[in-house]
């Protein structure tokens, strides 16, 4: 005959299935629990742990949360069994997903879920982007969540002030969990956002400017900028309007080198042209070709 040991063949895990009233956690006695208001966990009954450690359920505890009234899901982890029994405690941002009233029933059911790889998160306010680093904000409050579902509106506390923020994807399932886990965090833009709409500056080619149009109009006398007249009345055909438009003055200075390109040096030397006077010069020019003279008379 033969003998088998006991636990040779491992128990497969039964699935959790009980219905409970649901409350609020401000409805929880004793002190305020901020822990739970801010976190993505649920207070359960202690008979609920009794019965999970008989079903052998596998840890991380994950449940599915489920009004039937409205078929509206979610899924969560438990904090702790201290609730009443038949009660149990959810977030508030929790109950409003799930269009729950206090003293509702609601389906719990375990489940196991995908390590998240991957998020999207869209604030519902722009009031968001005024946190200096909001990345960093929402992974120290994803710590105190153990799953995320794709189309909750997850609440995110910070100084003092709550964001709402609507999961609009998670990978590599529409639920995950989020225990331990090294997930990318995308953000879209919050909801009402507008970018700013900044005047164009002209491009740099539009503005360059006639140096002639910079330089003042000519005042004070004019040469030459009379009218001439005719002894017998008529006009000359030849004169012109004092109204016709005056010439631009000749811009005199040096005109910047538009084209120069910056970490070049140029030295440019003057070149007279060939002809010139000074080349004339330069070619009649012998040294110590001139007549000497002396400071005392010849004698004859």
């Amino acid at each position: 005959m033969f003998q088998f040991g006991f636990n040779m063949f491992p128990e497969i895990p039964r699935q959790f299935n009980t219905s409970y009233r649901v409350f609020s956690v401000a409805m929880l006695p004793g002190n305020e629990r901020q822990d739970v208001e801010n976190g993505g966990k649920i207070i359960m009954p202690p008979s609920a742990l009794e019965q999970l450690t008989r079903l052998n359920i596998n840890y991380p505890m994950l449940f599915k949360l489920t009004n039937k009234k409205t078929n509206r899901k979610t899924h969560c982890g438990v904090l702790e069994f201290v609730a009443d029994e038949g009660n149990v405690y959810l977030p508030l941002w929790m109950m409003n997903n799930l269009v729950l009233e206090e003293g509702d029933y609601i389906q719990i059911e375990s489940v196991s879920l995908p390590v998240g790889t991957f998020s999207k998160f869209q604030p519902l306010s722009p009031d968001f982007l005024d946190i200096t680093n909001p990345k960093a904000v929402l992974e120290n409050c994803l710590r105190t969540f153990a799953c995320l579902t794709t189309g909750d509106v997850i609440a995110v506390k910070y100084n003092q002030k709550v964001y709402e923020l609507c999961v609009l994807e998670t990978k590599p399932s529409d639920a995950i969990s989020i225990i331990e886990c090294d997930m990318n965090v995308e953000f879209a833009a919050p909801v009402g956002y507008q970018e700013k709409e900044y005047e164009k500056k002209p491009a740099e080619e539009d503005m360059v400017v006639d140096p002639a149009d910079l330089m003042p109009e000519p005042s004070g006398f004019v040469a030459f900028r009379g009218q001439g007249n005719r002894l017998d009345g008529k006009k000359r055909k030849d004169s012109t309007s004092l109204d016709a438009p005056q010439p631009k003055p000749v811009y005199v200075r040096g005109i910047p080198d538009y084209d120069y390109e910056i970490g070049t040096l140029r030295f440019i030397r003057r070149i007279d042209k060939p002809g010139t006077s000074k080349d004339k010069d330069a070619e009649d020019f012998k040294a110590f070709s001139g007549a000497g003279f002396s400071l005392k008379k010849s004698r004859d």
